[in-house]
């Protein structure tokens, strides 16, 4: 069964992790694919393999904390494939400290990111979504369903010691998420919002091994001391972490159309917490 047969979906932060998983996961069910990532190897790394499995798909590199490469990141995507249904808002990075020690820099680097990217995504995106919904409503009465879907964490929606930045935007995203569904219900756009409890990632792998991320010529090293992973790990009841193929799942179900009534809603992904 192809859920997204013929659909065109955008993934932000796709190159790696979750969203790599999804943009495959994706493909595999039909749908033409922009994978976009600020590093454009694994953008293309991931695209490529939506392709040799046999689907469609487009690698753009884009910085989705700058307006200019949103502008292109939307245009290239519809220039592509002519349209935009389905838009997966999950790009981010962490950059943790205690909220005594937090600069200005590391909490406006998560809330930019996390939450002001994704706001100004979709706005990019209303001539595509929202717009395009409103003429087909006019000219025939209803629109065709299309989906829009921000990743949140439990960071936000329960709070997590050391992340007051992260916790802060992706609590923001669930505010987001249900005014946007509650303004774009009439057009058939359904938007919602999944979040993640501990996936492993590069974000949370131990940091001992040392990964970072680059931004504004800041190295930011990502990952979790040991002694909190094991903690972590301990308290989730399926005790262990989910992959992320089992993160795109739920991501899957939001894009397709077994979706169609349900919007405004946050999913916890998190074995049981």
């Amino acid at each position: 069964m192809n859920l997204l047969e013929n659909k065109v979906a955008l993934i932000t932060g796709s190159g790696r992790g979750i969203g790599a998983a999804a943009a495959k996961l994706y493909g595999q069910h039909g749908a033409k694919v922009v994978v976009t990532d600020i590093d454009p190897v694994p953008a293309e790394e991931t695209a490529g393999a939506i392709k040799a499995a046999g689907g469609q798909a487009l690698a753009v590199a884009a910085d989705v904390t700058k307006a200019a490469d949103i502008e292109n990141l939307i245009g290239q995507t519809v220039q592509t494939f002519g349209g935009l249904d389905i838009l997966v808002n999950n790009a981010g990075y962490t950059w943790d400290g205690m909220i005594h020690k937090m600069t200005d820099e590391q909490w406006e680097a998560i809330i930019g990111v996390h939450l002001t990217a994704p706001f100004r995504i979709i706005r990019a995106a209303v001539p595509y979504m929202r717009d395009i919904a409103k003429k087909e409503k006019d000219e025939t009465g209803q629109a065709q369903a299309r989906k829009i879907i921000n990743v949140s964490s439990t960071s936000g929606t329960r709070g997590n010691i050391g992340q007051a930045n992260y916790a802060a935007a992706k609590m923001g995203i669930v505010g987001l998420t249900r005014t946007l569904a509650k303004e774009w219900a009439a057009f058939n756009i359904q938007v919602n919002a999944v979040a993640f409890g501990y996936i492993e990632t590069r974000l949370t792998q131990p940091d001992e091994l040392g990964d970072f991320t680059e931004r504004e010529g800041q190295r930011i090293k990502l990952g979790i001391p040991d002694r909190i992973r094991q903690a972590v790990i301990a308290g989730i009841p399926m005790g262990r972490p989910g992959t992320v193929d089992e993160a795109a799942g739920p991501l899957l179900f939001f894009a397709s159309e077994l979706s169609n009534y349900v919007s405004g809603q946050v999913l916890e992904v998190a074995g049981g917490m």
